[in-house]
């Protein structure tokens, strides 16, 4: 087998490569210690030839695979794309387009909730994929022939699963809902952490105006340090230690000591230091600029009666469309949408509105009941009074 370390090479693939309707493309790439994913392998496969290309290699220019990347008339094909497709963005500050996910597109045909690659090679094709090389170190080199046939192996069956799902579906009239799908993978912004956002993720136990804004502060401060230093977030500070310096919001160095989550002698670092400065700065913050906590919910719990109605109409359809109920909503979309009729969910756009929304709206407000017969579950319009 071999390994493409030279751009010419690479150039030549790309330009041949460009003629076809779909390529097919996974990374091997490592991010224990980093940040920001190492890339370590590309492979890359058209329906008569496939190529692993070196990223690693000190004399190659990737400018023709990115080139072919951007060609829109190429449907670039991936299986859970998210983390590749991070990558690529990380290189050049955009997102492959078009692009085709064959896991989105296998649990929207019925093949599961996020179906792992080898279980869907199997299902469609037959083949059974050797994974004993997935966890090997792919920086280091030469490569194995073991690892090099497995790396070829995620491109060349993906080809025949590419094909299986389209033509399934269109059998099912659901390009549609692959089409939602895709939109949400090619906005760059699914892949850019904007410090100012880093909150966002966490499941803040939070709620005083002054410590939300502390927190804020601190994640914004630990997001911006860790893509600084090309350190992941949890060699900065681990998110118990951001929540409780929000609370606590040490004022020297001697105070951090005091702290459970935080390392002892984190105070007198550099970036203690820079945490005191921080946190001095949301002392000063005006009360009226504080953001505000969420207003307590005083409506039906999420986990009471009307949950479990939505859960089970969800059940009902999935099994009526032969996909995985968490497809559809997930428990989270249920539980928001208990509290709240416009919920920024899933559940609430598209292809899931139509399907399960709008009747679990209905529902939800008596405009609709569920019986139950020996074999299903039936929908029954309610007349309003």
């Amino acid at each position: 087998m071999h390994l493409t370390t030279d751009t010419q090479e690479l150039s030549e693939f790309c330009q041949r490569a460009a003629g076809f309707d779909f390529i097919t493309i996974d990374t091997e790439f490592h991010r224990e210690s980093t940040y920001w994913p190492i890339l370590c392998l590309i492979q890359i496969a058209t329906t008569d030839e496939a190529v692993l290309i070196d990223p690693m290699a000190p004399s190659i220019d990737l400018a023709p695979l990115f080139e072919l990347l951007a060609d829109k008339g190429t449907i670039k094909v991936f299986h859970a794309a998210r983390q590749d497709i991070e990558i690529f963005v990380k290189l050049t500050g955009k997102v492959p387009t078009p692009v085709f996910d064959t896991q989105i597109a296998a649990s929207v045909c019925g093949y599961g909730d996020s179906v792992a690659y080898d279980k869907l090679v199997a299902t469609i094709t037959g083949a059974r994929i050797d994974k004993s090389s997935r966890f090997t170190d792919w920086a280091a080199r030469p490569l194995s022939e073991k690892q090099m046939k497995y790396a070829l192996a995620d491109v060349t069956h993906l080809r025949d699963v590419y094909q299986e799902l389209t033509q399934k579906l269109a059998q099912l009239n659901r390009l549609d809902w692959m089409a939602d799908e895709q939109e949400i993978l090619e906005n760059v912004d699914t892949y850019v952490v904007d410090p100012k956002d880093a909150h966002k993720r966490l499941k803040s136990r939070v709620t005083r105006p002054r410590d939300l804004a502390a927190l804020h502060a601190l994640a914004a401060w630990r997001e911006t340090e860790a893509q600084r230093a090309d350190r992941p977030r949890r060699r900065i500070l681990k998110d118990d230690a951001l929540f409780e310096l929000a609370v606590q919001r040490p004022a020297s160095p001697a105070d951090f000591d005091r702290l459970r989550a935080v390392p002892k002698g984190f105070g007198n670092s550099r970036l203690g230091g820079q945490i005191i400065k921080l946190l001095k700065d949301v002392a000063r913050i005006p009360e009226n600029e504080l953001p505000k906590p969420p207003d307590r919910y005083r409506g039906p719990s999420p986990k009471g009666p009307i949950g479990d109605l939505l859960r089970v109409l969800v059940k009902a359809i999935a099994q009526k469309e032969g996909v995985a109920a968490r497809i559809i909503a997930s428990s989270d979309d249920i539980d928001q949408l208990v509290l709240d009729d416009h919920a920024d969910i899933p559940a609430l756009k598209g292809w899931r509105y139509k399907l399960f929304g709008e009747k679990a709206l209905a529902l939800k407000h008596g405009e609709l009941a569920l019986g139950a017969t020996k074999d299903q579950v039936v929908e029954i319009t309610v007349p309003r009074s």
